[in-house]
């Protein structure tokens, strides 16, 4: 990169490691402040990373010149080390091949399947909330999401205690992750107490409940209309199927990526709403008089177009993928700088949603940005809730088609108000809410 880009040492860093082990995002908005939508962090060792929170550099990595950049280390051998070598992970020829498989079954047409089993899901899980008094809403939200990927892969199995299991698993990668991540400096250590090689084990416990599952599916002979049987019938151009190790890698992937930011996502929205009465008042006009007598959950999902703005800003404030990373394979330009090969480039997603120069009021919770009228051109630059580019998230559409239901479901039934004004955030590979206590009574 140019030399003119402003600099944070490694010095300062260290100065602010805690702070930054439990929210780094402070310590980015300081920096972006005071240095402007550009700056680079030197991370010791002669490594560093750029950040950025311009939107034209953003789609520049992700879209228009994309060929030019693959992801880091962090997602292709961090991560993958966890969950597999699959279409989050995956890199070049590999992940074309697998995007172009898997593709096919996140169609809008192949989701309608689906849509059912999503809505009976959340009906099931919407009645567990406490009513009357303050529960912390996000571990029902976290169980709802993964129940609801879970069913949607394994419609046919008793699954309650593998899915616990294989949730729990999920978690404590992701905590450990996190961990390795954000102190490199302490692999070492990570290594020497064994907390490597437990976390390892974890995994390849979920890979043999796994293998099991889908070994079952194969014997059974029976057809179950999910997603695993979508998988397990996608064949390559060569006529072949995925083996189970890759299949499981895919399914990891689902799990992790398809839950979290779900979970994630669902409890940002229901504490904005708790927060802003009169437009919950709005969501509950919009579900509780449908346009449509006896709909269908997919027409549902047409229908209720005010909660899906309500969704659209609050991923917008609380983008549940808050980052994004992109290594340059080759010398690139943007603008007046020149991106050497080798330039790692962090893109903070969370700061360009809420960037003074590209939104009005950019704290505001206001769903109307994304009312079906406006033009979507007007935040189509600006706007990364799942990314942007061929690597865009491939679940977009179950993952909304989930969220509409569980809102509109919630809302229908339940007055939800706020504990607290103030919304705490708790960035770990997504961003999660800090506090999510709420109170719900009955409509």
């Amino acid at each position: 990169m140019s030399t003119t880009i402003p600099t944070v040492s490694f010095f300062e860093v260290l100065k602010n490691a805690n702070r930054i082990l439990k929210n780094p995002l402070p310590f980015h908005h300081k920096n972006f402040r005071r240095h402007g939508d550009l700056f680079r962090v030197e991370l010791g060792f002669g490594n560093s990373v750029v950040f950025t929170r311009d939107a034209g550099l953003a789609k520049h990595t992700l879209q228009k010149n994309h060929r030019n950049y693959q992801k880091s280390s962090l997602q292709t051998e961090d991560l993958a080390k966890y969950i597999g070598e699959g279409l989050l992970t995956a890199e070049g020829d590999k992940w074309l091949k697998q995007r172009r498989l898997i593709q096919p079954a996140f169609h809008k047409k192949k989701l309608e399947d689906l849509v059912q089993t999503i809505k009976n899901v959340i009906v099931e899980e919407s009645c567990k909330v406490q009513l009357g008094q303050p529960f912390d809403v996000y571990p029902l939200m976290s169980d709802l999401a993964f129940k609801v990927v879970a069913k949607s892969l394994f419609s046919y199995t008793d699954t309650h205690n593998t899915i616990a299991r294989l949730q729990h698993i999920t978690q404590a990668a992701q905590q450990f992750l996190i961990k390795e991540i954000r102190q490199p400096y302490k692999r070492w250590w990570f290594h020497l107490n064994g907390k490597i090689r437990r976390t390892h084990r974890l995994t390849q416990e979920a890979r043999d409940l796994l293998n099991t599952i889908i070994d079952d599916r194969k014997n059974s002979n029976k057809r179950h209309h999910d997603l695993l049987d979508m998988l397990l019938e996608a064949r390559y151009e060569d006529g072949s199927a995925m083996d189970n190790e890759q299949l499981i890698d895919e399914i990891l992937i689902l799990f992790t990526a398809g839950h979290e930011t779900t979970s994630n996502a669902l409890t940002f929205t229901l504490l904005l709403l708790a927060n802003h009465l009169e437009l919950q008042e709005k969501v509950y006009q919009e579900v509780a008089n449908p346009k449509v007598v006896n709909a269908t959950p997919l027409e549902e999902v047409a229908a209720y177009t005010y909660t899906k703005q309500c969704i659209e800003e609050s991923m917008r404030l609380y983008p549940p993928v808050y980052f994004s990373d992109r290594v340059a394979i080759q010398n690139d330009k943007y603008n007046d700088f020149t991106l050497k090969k080798g330039t790692t480039i962090l893109i903070s997603f969370f700061e360009i949603h809420r960037h003074l120069d590209l939104w009005e009021n950019p704290l505001q919770f206001n769903p109307d940005r994304f009312h079906p009228e406006k033009d979507k051109k007007a935040y189509a630059d600006i706007y990364f809730p799942f990314g942007a580019g061929p690597r865009m998230c491939i679940g977009n559409n179950f993952a909304m088609y989930e969220m509409i239901l569980a809102i509109s479901e919630l809302v229908r039934n339940y007055k939800i108000t706020a504990v607290s004004k103030e919304i705490e955030i708790k960035p770990l590979i997504t961003l999660k809410p800090a506090a999510s206590r709420l109170v719900f009574e009955k409509r």
